[in-house]
């Protein structure tokens, strides 16, 4: 089976964690703040905080941001569901944006029309959360142009893009949102195993989810209530989490790093050689914003069913019984059992249906060779029984 995605793990990386396995932190040691000192300085952000996955990121996030009870909390319905989840961990309302039909991020000119209805009815978010699907950047220009004349905060959900980068500068710099969020879950650019951090150039939101990743625990005499009792003294100054990332993970991180660029370059090889392969058959290859430089973490194709005898549905069983790991990215998240309870219609979004009826995710990972992207072609063009 040719897997969708695949992490590349190398010597380095072994010798990395070995390393620690070998000394005396594994965890609360000095490599996760090695780790968040590589990545803020790596896309030109003030503070990294890394933590166990990219969901309690978004949680934090939130949390830092002042999301609660009687807020909202609006993202894109095409992604996967921690991004409204953060939301409703805070207590908050969520809703949807319909996305853009070329780049399947939210719509800035259906998010500026819904935040105009939204004003009247004295409903606008407190929150948007700018999903990079795929890897592709959201027109951030555009949304945090709407968010000085509405209002409301941004975190850019980056759990595809880290490595990618929107006008011509690395995604994370924090230049037109509030807190951005990377994930490092294996199947994504970089990995940690489990994992995520949450970037901020803001000082007060980074002190604020340092404490919510740790117990809401500090030894910081700035934060305490009083003056310490000695050497051992802390305060729990705040309800926080266990969301720590271990050392083991962080030292994966630092190694993987290194290779970020080339892995980038990489995917985004193997994205052009997909897009020149499949000129000659029935899809709609992934369009790519002239201002944005992809992370490349899926390809998703749009079939062009209207031209093949076969659905949606033959075409993607088809490619996993020919050994091809597909997958579909995303269900959209407005059509879940949990969101359908609380109102939620099918087809509230239409260009986000419209998506999920055509779209297939090919594989694409750094380790992916020709032979096997010839292979998934093939099998793509048999699937459809094109000639």
């Amino acid at each position: 089976m040719i897997p969708y995605g695949r992490q590349d793990i190398q010597q380095a990386d072994i010798d990395a964690v070995l390393q620690v396995l070998q000394s005396d932190f594994l965890t609360q040691g000095p490599i996760v703040p090695r780790f968040e000192q590589a990545v803020a300085a790596k896309v030109g952000a003030r503070h990294a905080h890394a933590v166990n996955s990219a969901t309690s990121a978004l949680h934090i996030a939130c949390l830092a941001l002042g999301l609660g009870e009687g807020d909202w909390l609006w993202t894109t319905p095409i992604t996967f569901v921690a991004s409204a989840n953060c939301g409703r961990y805070c207590g908050a309302q969520v809703d949807f944006v319909d996305i853009d039909s070329r780049t399947y991020n939210l719509c800035p000119t259906a998010l500026e029309a819904k935040l105009e209805r939204a004003e009247a009815q004295g409903r606008l978010p407190k929150v948007v959360v700018a999903v990079h699907l795929c890897g592709q950047p959201c027109d951030m220009q555009a949304i945090h142009t709407l968010s000085r004349r509405y209002g409301f905060h941004i975190i850019e959900d980056a759990s595809h893009a880290i490595g990618g980068k929107y006008q011509g500068e690395y995604i994370g710099s924090g230049r037109y949102s509030d807190i951005t969020v990377f994930s490092f879950h294996p199947v994504k650019i970089i990995t940690t195993a489990e994992g995520g951090m949450a970037l901020t150039n803001d000082d007060a939101l980074a002190s604020r989810m340092d404490l919510l990743r740790s117990h809401g625990v500090t030894k910081d005499p700035e934060l305490m209530t009083h003056e310490s009792d000695g050497p051992w003294y802390y305060q729990q100054v705040d309800l926080g989490f266990n969301y720590r990332m271990t050392e083991l993970q962080a030292a994966l991180g630092v190694t993987q790093l290194e290779r970020l660029d080339d892995y980038v370059a990489r995917r985004n090889a193997l994205a052009e050689r997909y897009d020149s392969q499949l000129t000659r058959l029935p899809v709609v290859t992934p369009w790519q914003h002239p201002d944005s430089y992809s992370g490349r973490h899926l390809y998703v194709i749009r079939l062009k069913l209207d031209e093949i005898d076969v659905s949606h549905r033959q075409v993607f069983k088809s490619l996993r019984e020919q050994g091809i790991g597909v997958n579909l990215h995303y269900i959209p998240v407005h059509t879940q059992p949990y969101y359908l309870a609380m109102g939620f219609q099918r087809n509230d979004f239409p260009e986000a249906q419209r998506y999920y009826a055509e779209a297939i995710s090919l594989p694409l990972y750094p380790t992916m060779t020709t032979a096997q992207q010839d292979e998934v072609v093939n099998a793509l063009q048999q699937a459809m029984e094109v000639a």
